[in-house]
């Protein structure tokens, strides 16, 4: 099943959008305080302007998705009230089950249509900070070359 979740976020970093067009990102708070981390070396690699209001921001970095990350983001963005049925089978959405047990994969969503323009997976030794600290410079030193990639 790893192996799955490798070839999906590899494809799909493939198959994003030109990450050159994106300035801006806000960070969702994330597992072991991976957002933290993730934010300080975007900021000091020039790879990103993480921003702290999430108005300003054109991306989400984020650890999980699904039905709890929609609605994180309808809070963040005061997305009007949608009508509540007990139906589960009548909303027009599919639902998703948000994924909570894959620690490593790292999605990068565009704050207006609430597409993945990019992700990766890469697992973590642990929780500890330095652990962190280490998985936070993997990521941001991917996301550097990804964007470079795609501006060619």
């Amino acid at each position: 099943m790893k192996w799955l979740w490798m070839a999906l976020a590899c494809a799909a970093s493939m198959l994003a959008a030109d990450l050159t067009e994106y300035k801006t990102v806000y960070m969702l708070p994330m597992s072991s305080g991976l957002d933290q981390f993730l934010a300080i070396k975007l900021t000091a690699g020039s790879v990103m302007q993480v921003v702290t209001d999430p108005q300003k921001a054109e991306l989400i970095f984020t650890d999980r998705i699904g039905a709890s990350f929609e609605e994180q983001l309808d809070n963040l963005y005061k997305a009007k009230a949608k009508s509540e049925s007990n139906d589960a089978w009548s909303s027009s959405k599919p639902i998703a089950s948000p994924i909570t047990h894959n620690r490593g994969t790292i999605f990068l969503v565009d704050r207006k249509t609430r597409d993945v323009v990019w992700t990766t997976y890469i697992k973590p030794n642990g929780s500890a900070a330095a652990d962190m600290n280490h998985l936070a410079a993997e990521i941001s030193n991917k996301l550097a070359k990804d964007r470079k990639i795609t501006s060619k």
